[in-house]
């Protein structure tokens, strides 16, 4: 694992917005004068972010986008990035808390990214540490980093994602390619016409997730996480055990109790 000195500042909350509603708790990047680019404050507000909706339990389900400028996320701030190292001689990656993100990782509600446009570098990166991805027809996606002479570590999980000789294609040649040839590997869940419909699709699914079990919710995404993790054997070991809670919840009961009955189930998450 990489290990970064870190110099705590404080974030800027501006950079990127939150709000919560009906169960599902929307992260914004709001960086459109800079394409949505990770500075500093901008990933520092998502470290924040991803904690707070993880300690609210009124949040069921999270979606990631960004304000609309035809990029969803253009990756690191290189601007701000040259300005830190020349000022005070470091790394920008030493000045955020989180620099790759992990935390996306360890969220148990699903995360779902409406990619309102082009992504690239640190934008790819968000993508693929989310559950599900929506994105917006005619966009292009890359994995820059070699021409930057920065690294891509984060992308191993994209192994699980898309076949082995696009990655490699993707990480070596530092090439964006069309959103569309994502797609047809299955890395989204849905292409999309327009920024507007490409957020609706993303809240019609966060819906959905709301209106299932929380328990059988919360277990259904860490059991995936954990067989891409350990592999097929220990991870279909580790999907029992995390299932346990649910089906030994009332909510177990109360799904068959409310499918008899022909009505919507009220789930307790207990």
């Amino acid at each position: 694992m990489l290990e970064f000195k870190k110099e705590e500042i404080v974030a800027d909350k501006e950079q990127v917005r939150y709000s919560v509603e009906g169960g599902i708790a929307t992260v914004t990047i709001d960086r459109p004068e800079r394409k949505n680019g990770l500075s500093v404050e901008a990933m520092n507000g998502l470290t924040d972010a991803w904690s707070k909706a993880e300690a609210d339990p009124s949040v069921r389900v999270i979606i990631l986008t960004s304000a609309d400028c035809g990029v969803f996320c253009a990756g690191l701030d290189l601007k701000q990035a040259a300005e830190i190292r020349a000022r005070d001689g470091v790394d920008i990656l030493t000045r955020m808390r989180d620099p790759m993100q992990n935390a996306m990782r360890t969220v148990s509600k699903p995360i779902i990214a409406a990619m309102t446009g082009s992504l690239m570098a640190g934008g790819m990166m968000l993508a693929l540490k989310c559950d599900l991805r929506v994105g917006l027809r005619g966009a292009r996606a890359g994995i820059t980093e070699v021409k930057m002479g920065r690294g891509s570590p984060w992308a191993v999980p994209m192994l699980w994602m898309l076949p082995q000789p696009l990655l490699m294609e993707m990480v070596l040649t530092g090439e964006t390619v069309p959103i569309e040839r994502l797609a047809e590997h299955g890395f989204l869940n849905s292409l999309e016409d327009t920024p507007q419909a490409v957020r609706e699709r993303a809240n019609e699914l966060a819906r959905m997730i709301v209106a299932g079990a929380p328990l059988s919710v919360k277990a259904a995404k860490a059991s995936v996480l954990a067989a891409m993790d350990l592999g097929l054997a220990r991870g279909l070991v580790e999907a029992e055990r995390l299932h346990v809670e649910a089906y030994a919840s009332l909510d177990a009961i109360e799904g068959p109790k409310a499918f008899a009955e022909k009505r919507k189930p009220v789930w307790q998450g207990r």
